[in-house]
């Protein structure tokens, strides 16, 4: 099972999505694609298999994901303070993968319905929706 975790900036949501895939799911490949070197070491660090940086990678590793998990700004163009180019939005908004997308408010996209929740919680039911949608 092919899981790509996309992130941006630090890497601080990416680092606890790759931490909550590999304990939920461990027999997962989780490629790790930064939008920048500084996201794509800190997931790897946090034990994904792979890694790779830039808008290529996104494009390429999510053409044959399973899952996708990410902040929500993965599928809006210059999301993230410009870090996420339009063909890297069109690319994961179009593949075949069911997305997992955490609400962050750096996108200019807010989610109605969504209450205010710490970073880890809205990780932790990411990973908790791809491992119900995947394994069941």
């Amino acid at each position: 099972m092919k899981i790509v975790v996309i992130d941006g900036q630090g890497g601080r949501l990416g680092k606890l999505l790759v931490e909550g895939v590999r304990s939920r799911m461990p027999q997962a490949e989780i490629y790790a694609i930064g939008t920048n070197a500084l996201a794509t070491a800190a997931m790897l660090k946090a034990g994904a298999d792979f890694g790779a940086t830039g808008e290529n990678p996104v494009i390429r590793a999510v053409m044959d994901a399973d899952g996708v998990l990410g902040p929500v700004g993965i599928v809006v163009a210059n999301a993230i303070l410009g870090e996420v180019t339009p063909a890297m939005a069109e690319a994961v908004g179009s593949c075949r993968g069911k997305k997992f997308l955490v609400p962050m408010n750096n996108c200019g996209v807010m989610v109605a319905g969504v209450s205010e929740q710490p970073l880890s919680a809205y990780a932790a039911c990411a990973v908790e929706a791809l491992a119900a949608a995947l394994d069941g």
